[in-house]
């Protein structure tokens, strides 16, 4: 267990990074800091130590260890149900380590290159009875257990500990962000069960969906803010960063985009036609793996979604079913505390393998109740 006074968290973007340092005592004493836009991760390493060197500066801390959230265009959600016989004794919390444990290992077995990152029971059905969380003191003949596991490849894990390894800084702690910032989102939409978080990123655009206020699926596609940049790039015929400067400034000031070669009105067109693509393909995986399109709502957010905001939103197909998040980097660092705080009471947590020594199933796992 660190000493530091400070908690870190790095939210690793594949454009960007974002790092909040925070006060284990005093919840106002924070500091924040973000990198440059970054190509595919190009400088990198100089970013991480300008970002390390600020955060050390103010916390006056040496960091020796950080929390990462990461998303990656191959991480997947996988969902397993797994019941047991019970003999009509009472249910044990041993009796729900196991199941998970077994569900577990069909996951490391069947993905053996993905990194098992998050673990969250949905529901518990004890003798056909289903509860949200496991009710105590219940005698029980059968139980059955929803569980969702969301992994990482086990290569995008390795990349991002050999970045930090290289300034003698090891990682505690591993979540999936667009799951993270899903869960810290979620209640300020309370007033909708049924909702979608479409994260658009630069490589990827991922699908975070609750039904009842349960998540159902964590989907990923391979498409981004990247893509649309490509697309200006080609059919402007100018160079990457050029056509990245013309989409992160399109929706900020039109004066900016005055230029003789094209219109405003093409650039337009480029942006939507492949924003209008992506959500259409979100709204596909949503329909195949949940609900009719009508009976949710839908959260627009992340990097390559700020081409768009809620004024301009109304000049693509979707504009009746898309609302606008508008990120600061402190919620996308604070979204990583909070889920780091244990504040899901769905979620199995994994404990650091660093830990004193514990019995077998301590070992993998511990619940928050």
């Amino acid at each position: 267990m660190s000493s530091n006074n400070y908690q870190i968290y790095i939210d690793c973007g594949f454009s960007k990074l974002r790092a909040g340092a925070f006060n284990k005592v005093n919840s106002s004493d924070t500091f924040y800091v973000e990198s440059k836009f970054l190509f595919d991760h190009i400088e990198i390493d100089l970013e991480i130590q300008k970002i390390i060197t600020f955060l050390e500066n103010n916390t006056n801390e040496y960091i020796d260890n950080v929390n990462l959230t990461i998303d990656s265009p191959k991480m997947l959600s996988v969902g397993i149900s797994i019941s047991k016989k019970i003999d009509g004794s009472q249910l044990r919390q041993e009796d729900i380590q196991f199941l998970v444990q077994e569900a577990k290992q069909q996951i490391l077995k069947y993905y053996n290159s993905q990194n098992i990152v998050h673990i969250i029971i949905n529901n518990y059905k004890i003798n056909d009875v289903d509860y949200d969380y496991l009710p105590i003191n219940i005698k029980c003949n059968l139980v059955s257990l929803d569980i969702l596991f969301i992994c990482l490849p086990e290569e995008t894990i390795k990349q991002f500990k050999n970045f930090f390894y290289k300034f003698d800084i090891s990682i505690n702690q591993i979540a999936c962000s667009s799951y993270a910032k899903a869960t810290n989102y979620k209640d300020n939409f309370s007033l909708f069960r049924n909702i979608s978080f479409i994260d658009i990123g630069f490589k990827k655009t991922s699908i975070t969906t609750y039904v009842n206020n349960k998540i159902t699926l964590l989907n990923v596609l391979p498409i981004g803010g990247n893509h649309i940049t490509k697309d200006i790039s080609k059919v402007l015929k100018i160079d990457l960063k050029q056509a990245e400067n013309l989409k992160i400034n399109f929706s900020k000031n039109e004066m900016f985009l005055n230029d003789k070669s094209f219109s405003l009105e093409l650039l337009q067109k480029i942006i939507f036609a492949r924003t209008e693509e992506i959500l259409e393909i979100c709204v596909r995986s949503i329909r195949l793996n949940t609900i009719p399109a009508d009976q949710y709502k839908m959260i627009l957010m992340g990097d390559g979604s700020k081409i768009l905001n809620n004024q301009s939103k109304d000049k693509i197909f979707f504009s009746n079913t898309i609302d606008f998040l508008e990120e600061a980097m402190q919620d996308i660092c604070q979204s990583g505390l909070k889920l780091g705080m244990g504040l899901n009471k769905q979620e199995v947590v994994l404990i650091p393998k660093k830990q004193i020594k514990q019995g077998f199933f301590e070992k993998l796992f511990y619940f928050f109740n």
